[in-house]
C-alpha cells in the first residue's frame, strides 16, 4: 500500500447480526457499523425493534413518521424482519449465523436461548462466532451469575444501582440521574470493546466465544474516583460539598454558566484575584485554598468570583481564565453543542437522513483514524428494507419462500 493510499475502515468485511433494541445494543452496533462492519438488524415483523416507537417523531409527507431516537442510533445498518418462532425463519437465521462473525443480543436474559438459539447451539453452527450478550446484571446461565441476574434493567436502574445517583445532584436534594442515557451508552461502548477483544482472540485461536456483558458492571467500572476514595478512607462520598478534593466550581456568567476545575494551589488563586480586581483577598490564606472545606468554597469563593463573572459572557470568562492557567469549560446545552464551531471542525456531526427525504443531523462516532475514510453515511433502514437482499442470499430462502412468509406476516 502506497503512502498516499487510503486505509480501509478497520471492520471492513466483518458481519454483525444485531439482535438488539432501544439504546444500549443499537449504540454498540452503531459503533461497529461506523467502523465499517456490515450490521444486519434482526427485527420483529410489523413493529420492528422497540426503539422505532419511541418519540419524538419526525413527520413526513403522506403521514409517514419516524422516531428521532431510532434515527440517532441506527445509521450504517441493514434491516431484516423475521419471526424467529417460525421454523423457516429460524432456519434462515441459523444460516445467517453460519456466515457471520458476531451476534449481539440485548433482548433480555435467555431470550434467544428460549428459542433454541443460545450460544451452545449457535457455536455448533459457527465455532468462530463471537456472541455478545448485553443484559442488566449478567446472564443467569452465563459464566458469572449473580443474585440479581434475573432482574430487568434500564438506564435509570443501573445509574442508581451503579452508584452514580448517590454522587449526582445538590446536597439539599435527593439522588439524581445524569440527564442522558449513560446507563445505556456506557455499556454499549464496553460491549463494542469486548467484541473487538474477542475478535483479536479469535485471530490467535480460530475460535469465537461468549461475552457475558452486564450494564451494572459497566456502570460500576466508571466509579473511578469515589470507589478508590471509599477503599482508602472507609467514607461514603455523597453529594455534600465537603468531599471536594480540589476546587470544582460552577459559576454563573452573563449568559449561562462556566466550570472551573482543579485550581492547583495558592499562586493560581492569587492570579485569579488579581484578574478580577480582588487583591484584597490575597492576604487571607483561606482565599488561597489553604485548609478550607467545600462549604467555604461555595459560600465565599463563589460569591466573590461571581461578582466578576455575572457581568461577562461565558465565552469571555472561559477564555480569560484559561489565559491565566485555569482549566475551564462552558456549561453547554444541546443548542450550544449543535452550533459549536469546534465540534463542526472535528467532523462530529453527520446527516443521518431518513427515507422521507429529510435531513437529520446527528452526532458522529468520536473516533478519528488518520488515513481512513470518514464515517460511512448509510441512512437508518426501514423495517425489513433488506429482507430480499439478505434472506434470499445467505439466508437461503427463495423469492417464493419470502413472498409466502410475507403473506403470513412472518417477515
Amino acid at each position: 500500500m502506497s503512502a498516499n493510499e487510503e486505509i480501509p475502515l478497520p471492520l471492513d468485511g466483518l458481519r454483525v447480526l444485531d439482535v438488539t433494541h432501544i439504546v444500549a445494543g443499537p449504540f454498540c452496533s452503531m459503533i461497529l457499523g461506523d467502523m465499517g462492519a456490515e450490521v444486519i438488524k434482526i427485527e420483529r415483523p410489523g413493529a420492528g425493534e422497540r426503539g422505532r416507537s419511541n418519540g419524538p417523531f419526525i413527520d413526513g409527507p403522506d403521514g409517514q413518521r419516524v422516531s428521532a431516537r431510532y434515527l440517532g442510533l441506527n445509521r450504517n445498518k441493514k434491516s431484516v424482519s423475521i419471526d424467529l418462532r417460525d421454523p423457516r425463519c429460524k432456519q434462515a437465521f441459523e444460516r445467517l449465523v453460519a456466515e457471520s462473525d458476531v451476534l449481539l443480543d440485548n433482548w433480555g436474559p435467555g431470550a434467544l436461548r428460549r428459542l433454541g438459539l443460545g450460544y451452545d447451539r449457535l457455536s455448533e453452527i459457527n465455532p468462530r462466532l463471537v456472541y455478545a450478550s448485553l443484559t442488566g446484571y449478567g446472564d443467569p446461565e452465563g459464566p458469572a451469575p449473580g443474585p440479581y441476574s434475573h432482574w430487568p434493567a434500564n438506564n435509570p436502574c443501573v445509574q442508581g444501582m451503579g452508584g452514580w445517583m448517590t454522587v449526582t445532584g445538590t446536597p439539599e436534594g435527593g439522588p439524581q440521574m445524569v440527564g442522558d442515557n449513560i446507563g445505556d451508552s456506557v455499556p454499549g461502548v464496553w460491549t463494542a470493546l469486548a467484541i473487538m477483544f474477542a475478535i483479536e482472540s479469535r485471530h490467535r485461536t480460530g475460535r469465537g466465544q461468549y461475552l457475558d456483558m452486564s450494564m451494572y458492571d459497566c456502570m460500576v467500572a466508571h466509579m473511578t474516583s469515589t470507589m478508590p476514595f471509599y477503599q482508602a478512607t472507609g467514607q461514603v462520598a455523597g453529594r455534600e460539598r465537603g468531599n471536594m478534593l480540589s476546587a470544582q466550581l460552577c459559576l454563573q456568567a452573563e449568559d449561562g454558566y462556566v466550570v472551573l476545575a482543579g485550581a492547583g494551589g495558592a499562586e493560581k488563586w492569587k492570579d485569579l484575584w488579581r484578574l478580577i480586581d480582588r487583591e484584597d483577598l490575597i492576604d487571607d490564606s483561606r482565599y488561597l485554598g489553604e485548609g478550607i472545606s467545600g462549604e467555604f468554597y461555595m459560600n465565599n469563593f463563589v460569591p466573590a468570583i461571581e461578582e466578576w463573572t455575572r457581568v461577562r459572557p461565558k465565552g469571555e470568562v472561559t477564555q480569560r481564565l484559561i489565559e491565566i492557567g485555569y482549566s475551564m469549560g462552558m456549561v453547554q446545552d444541546q443548542a450550544d453543542l449543535d452550533n459549536c464551531p469546534h465540534l463542526e471542525s472535528r467532523g462530529m456531526f453527520i446527516n443521518g437522513g431518513n427515507d422521507m427525504g429529510g435531513i437529520f443531523r446527528t452526532v458522529n462516532t468520536p473516533i478519528h483514524l488518520a488515513g481512513t475514510p470518514g464515517t460511512p453515511n448509510r441512512q437508518p433502514p426501514l423495517l425489513g428494507e433488506n429482507n430480499a437482499e439478505i434472506l434470499c442470499t445467505i439466508g437461503g430462502l427463495t423469492q417464493t419462500d419470502l413472498a409466502e412468509l410475507a403473506d403470513e406476516g412472518q417477515v
